[in-house]
């Protein structure tokens, strides 16, 4: 039985304790689009497509979402304004209608932002993010050598991301969107290449993001302080799958916390129905231990952030991530393009306005 699968029992809230509802809004701020269950890598790290051993794997690859389905949702979600974010853990680009699907977003007027291993950026990809002003793009790197990413992400050509990265780059020229970063996920095998990491992207890209890996459910290199909070995640972010069906969230990598299904009930269906809404009175009552995906899970602590400016950089840090971002390219970083993060947009403005 896949260990994230709560018997109905364990779903329901102790009504002896007490708790104070959280508000939820009417839409979520944050919508999460599998569109596909494909990758092109099989790197070590990932819950999903580097389980090459579990036995849902098979089950679950190689399945998209139509464009109609998803038209249904954007057309519910479009009024709130949500940032979507076209993939979970599988490779956007390998949707046989990723252009299709974006456009359709662009259309609803949401903002698009995505994370990338980029072997399928060309020179036609480029232009099209470019042309449709796609809003972020992140490129998954994670390593400053071949030999460490060969232990990360299972491939050597570390010269072909540099390339994509670089690509997206040029073409973007002197125009605002995408705003383009690159990441690392940080783990035993590359941790030493931090610093070098840092130093050599933030003088190349807009941002840098610096996380923390996930596995065997929880994050080991956070070091969460403070008293255990309800999750923000449950009040901001709605993970849809392939077929329709929601998880809990981004970290149920083969949805065993099914919360209702948006094609059938709709978004708002599903984000004020009773299985998602039993999960919140949970994280109220301080119950997470009810629920298996989150028991030992870290990533409650990850939502509030400090802010320091440095070196022409303003550094956000979480025990989760850390993003170092560059001040002369803060414009692109617009209000929309903060998700669930919306008070770092009043700190972004008042280092753009800043006297130099």
């Amino acid at each position: 039985m896949d260990p994230n699968i709560m018997p109905a029992a364990e779903t329901i809230p102790d009504q002896s304790v007490h708790h104070t509802p959280l508000p939820v809004p009417e839409l979520p701020p944050r919508v999460l689009f599998d569109l596909v269950t494909d990758c092109n890598l099989k790197c070590p790290m990932c819950i999903v497509h580097g389980a090459t051993e579990d036995p849902r794997l098979q089950a679950y690859l190689k399945k998209s979402m139509s464009l109609e389905d998803a038209k249904r949702v954007l057309d519910e979600i479009m009024a709130a304004r949500p940032l979507v974010m076209p993939s979970m853990w599988s490779e956007p680009t390998m949707s046989p209608n990723f252009k299709e699907h974006v456009r359709q977003m662009k259309d609803a007027g949401l903002t698009t932002a995505m994370n990338t291993n980029g072997l399928k950026m060309n020179a036609e990809m480029a232009q099209f993010l470019v042309d449709i002003k796609f809003d972020s793009v992140f490129f998954s790197v994670d390593a400053m050598t071949s030999e460490t990413l060969k232990k990360v992400r299972g491939i050597t050509r570390l010269d072909l991301i540099h390339k994509a990265v670089e690509l997206l780059m040029t073409t973007r020229g002197d125009n605002p969107l995408p705003r383009i970063g690159v990441s690392m996920t940080l783990q035993a095998t590359n941790r030493h290449e931090r610093d070098a990491f840092v130093d050599f992207w933030t003088k190349r890209v807009d941002a840098v993001r610096i996380g923390e890996i996930y596995e065997h459910g929880h994050f080991p290199g956070v070091h969460a302080g403070g008293e255990r909070v309800p999750c923000s995640a449950l009040y901001s972010t709605l993970a849809i799958n392939t077929n329709g069906n929601v998880s809990i969230c981004c970290l149920d990598s083969f949805n065993g916390t099914n919360m209702g299904n948006v094609f059938k009930d709709g978004v708002k269906g599903v984000w004020h129905g009773p299985k998602l809404t039993a999960m919140r009175r949970l994280h109220e009552r301080g119950q997470w231990d009810k629920i298996p995906l989150c028991k030992n899970c870290d990533r409650w602590a990850s939502y509030k952030y400090e802010e320091e400016v440095r070196d022409g950089l303003l550094i956000r840090r979480c025990p989760e991530y850390t993003y170092y971002n560059r001040v002369d390219r803060l414009q692109n970083w617009h209000k929309e393009l903060h998700g669930t993060h919306k008070d770092s947009y009043n700190k972004v403005q008042e280092v753009c306005c800043a006297p130099s």
